[in-house]
């Protein structure tokens, strides 16, 4: 059950992220900012799937703090956190700057949300508990014989046939 949240809420978060890819073409500088954007709704389509890369959403999650901490200083004290939903279009630089930092933190929380979910599931692995493998990894495992089996339980019958004869 916990799983199907946590897909969903990736799903969500993944489908938030690629709409703000959309929306930063109509920024001065879109480049840095789709790219950002990019790779954390790849993070979280990856993290949907049942794979959550840490690596990927720990990287992800330092690069939008770094950056985030860099708008800090003009944004803080500034910019009152309610001017920032007070009109679609830009008023003004400091409360587009805003707009961005708290955009980057919510790349680096959701970023650092999966990532310790990536890490929790790789300490499970790495404490010998068994891990329920997915759906098609079970059927294959089951119905995959060695290629070798029924040749070595032929050769056995054989063998013992031969030894009740006598020499």
């Amino acid at each position: 059950m916990a799983r199907m949240v946590w897909r969903t809420l990736d799903a969500a978060f993944a489908l938030l992220f690629v709409l703000a890819v959309i929306v930063q073409f109509n920024d001065p500088d879109p480049l840095k900012w789709v790219l950002i954007y990019a790779a954390a709704a790849w993070a979280s389509v990856v993290a949907a799937l049942g794979r959550p890369s840490r690596a990927l959403a720990s990287a992800v999650a330092a690069a939008s703090l770094l950056w985030a901490a860099t708008i800090v200083p003009r944004v803080v004290g500034q910019v009152p956190f309610g001017d920032m939903f007070g009109a679609w279009e830009m008023k003004n630089a400091g409360i587009e700057e805003s707009r961005e930092m708290y955009g980057l933190l919510l790349i680096a929380l959701w970023m650092a949300t999966i990532a310790m979910r990536g890490r929790r599931r790789a300490a499970v692995a790495g404490a010998g508990l068994p891990q329920r493998p997915y759906r098609s990894q079970h059927r294959v495992r089951v119905a995959r014989k060695k290629p070798h089996e029924g040749l070595l339980t032929r050769w056995r019958h054989v063998k013992g046939d031969l030894d009740c004869l006598p020499r």
